[in-house]
């Protein structure tokens, strides 16, 4: 017999949200809320397994009395950064450094590739007329150049996207929950990235409405899997 429990994890006394959770019994996964909470459809015996990027992954097996008092609490703790990888990183950091000035927007190799070509407004024909710009900016309008390192530019941003949901959904929670054929998991993940609003979600980190959004797409794109393949 089986039935739905709820759930809540914590991490040194604090809830914490974004918590990807699987029954290893019947493979069903979920997430945790911004309020660390979560429910679950369980037996007594199955394995729960707690995972999140910066936390340290944790199975919990349902007893008895779990199961009877339909309510469970998980405690997980922070991943430990070595000492040495701390001094590393931050001596290498152009802002401990005072190469740049801290807080200024670090720039992508295809962005600095577009910088260094110059993008082309109306004010820089005034800037030629008087003679006090160069003209490579002109130049590189005229032949598409500037238009190809913007191109480039979204490429790049959408590699990130694509690598992001790596990061935060394991190749398990598209097959398992989402039931998404394994063949078409990264066809799945294009599919997200190309959609606006899963893209500013990604944009503010926001895990928990964007598994919900994922669920939604993940029927359209099943649909549309199952519309080619007749």
């Amino acid at each position: 017999m089986s039935k739905e429990i709820l759930g809540q994890v914590f991490v040194e006394s604090a809830s914490v949200g974004s918590v990807n959770i699987i029954n290893n019994a019947t493979q069903v996964a979920t997430v945790s809320d911004e309020n660390g909470k979560f429910s679950m459809r369980v037996r007594v015996g199955d394995v729960l397994v707690f995972s999140a990027v910066n936390l340290n992954p944790i199975k919990y097996r349902i007893t008895n009395e779990d199961f009877d008092s339909e309510k469970i609490s998980i405690g997980m703790t922070i991943k430990e950064v070595g000492l040495d990888e701390v001094i590393v990183n931050s001596a290498i950091t152009a802002e401990n450094l005072g190469i740049i000035p801290k807080g200024q927007k670090k720039y992508s190799p295809a962005e600095r590739k577009l910088a260094t070509a110059g993008d082309f407004k109306a004010i820089s024909l005034l800037g030629l007329l008087g003679g006090s710009m160069d003209i490579d900016p002109i130049i590189n309008k005229i032949n598409g150049r500037t238009k190809k390192l913007k191109e480039y530019v979204e490429v790049e941003k959408r590699e990130g996207y694509i690598e992001q949901l790596g990061y935060l959904f394991e190749d398990s929670y598209y097959v398992n929950y989402l039931k998404i054929p394994f063949e078409y998991v990264n066809g799945f993940k294009v599919y997200i990235v190309e959609n606006e609003y899963a893209r500013t979600l990604l944009e503010k980190k926001d895990k928990t409405k964007l598994a919900v959004h994922m669920s939604e797409l993940a029927l359209k794109y099943n649909d549309i899997i199952s519309s080619e393949n007749k």
